[in-house]
């Protein structure tokens, strides 16, 4: 029990819990149909290729045919869970799981979990990061806060002090070190940190990095804070701009601060020393999008979360790097802000 003069954290409110696992084990196999078409079509089935609402449905084999265009399509058609080999329900499950691990979870702990073989635990856990990327870029206005972290730069000492090298340049760090970059727009009410969270990734924290980032997602007329990195001087020219310099001062004596997107790099840290201790450069990107999808709904219930989710998987469109990830199919490169 907490204090009766402290007020209870949301987490430990009953709000936060609106959804159980235990849920989708009570699932039948029709139940999980239903729930997966509802999340897909919440105003009528409509064929995936003319969106017509004028259809037929094929008992036998669990599907629809449409009338205006012959084709003939499942609930899961065009969505990263087409042709899909797993029953609906233990989907769902791997929704509910995802949902529920507020620090992220390893694809071997899914594998478990669900009882599947790794590769499988693996494609389906970057199906649903692929579904929480955000088909048009968001927007951030009025008071936004930018930052970068290192991350995939250790680079291990050698045994013999003799043999050791300066890990700060450049020619012995980790070529495949890389700079998650942030955005987050603080929200309007004070106490409640910040609500839009944007990610991208960078060879490095660099000018050009940084101005192709901020074009792409900042509103004219905002107020950025940063830290005192030379890679946000260019943004004085175009915006209203309030530095601290952390080598002196967490918090500037008017209040500049970059704290928000310092609460974001906390829980990315968690994530990648926690759950994957490494990230691969490859879905680099991916990873900081699912902690930036973690913080903005970390003031939700895990049961809005695992609908928004389901609802995600629903309506995105197939896999480009992971349908056929079996057959050899996979991403050919990073993906890079500049």
């Amino acid at each position: 029990m907490m204090n009766s003069g402290n007020k209870q954290h949301y987490l430990l409110s009953a709000k936060a819990r609106s959804f159980s696992l235990l849920e989708i084990a009570r699932l039948s196999d029709d139940d999980a149909f239903d729930m997966f078409r509802d999340a897909r079509w919440p105003e009528g089935v409509k064929c995936p290729k003319c969106d017509g609402s004028d259809h037929y449905w094929l008992e036998t084999r669990k599907q629809w045919r449409c009338k205006c265009c012959k084709h003939t399509f499942s609930v899961t058609s065009g969505t990263i869970f087409s042709n899909h080999k797993l029953p609906l329900r233990t989907y769902l499950a791997a929704v509910a799981i995802y949902t529920n691990a507020v620090k992220g979870i390893s694809a071997l702990q899914l594998s478990r979990d669900l009882d599947v073989q790794y590769k499988t635990a693996f494609v389906l856990a970057h199906k649903l990061r692929e579904s929480l990327m955000d088909a048009q870029p968001a927007i951030l206005k009025d008071e936004v806060e930018i930052d970068a972290a290192y991350v995939n730069g250790h680079v291990r000492p050698n045994n013999r002090i003799e043999s050791r090298v300066d890990r700060r340049l450049k020619a012995n760090q980790d070529p495949d070190k890389r700079a998650v970059l942030v955005m987050r727009e603080r929200h309007d009410v004070e106490g409640e940190g910040a609500y839009k969270t944007v990610t991208a990734v960078a060879k490095a924290e660099t000018e050009s990095a940084v101005n192709a980032f901020v074009a792409r997602h900042v509103e004219s007329g905002t107020t950025i804070s940063a830290d005192e990195s030379n890679a946000y001087n260019s943004l004085h020219g175009s915006f209203k701009m309030e530095r601290v310099n952390h080598s002196v001062e967490y918090s500037g004596i008017n209040g500049e601060n970059t704290n928000q997107a310092e609460s974001f790099f906390s829980r990315f840290r968690r994530m990648q020393l926690g759950q994957f201790h490494k990230f691969g450069n490859l879905y680099l990107n991916r990873y900081a999008n699912e902690a930036a999808y973690r913080e903005d709904t970390r003031r939700q219930s895990n049961g809005f979360i695992f609908a928004d989710i389901i609802k995600r998987c629903a309506q995105s469109h197939v896999s480009r790097d992971f349908c056929g990830y079996w057959q050899g199919n996979k991403k050919q490169g990073e993906t890079l802000i500049a």
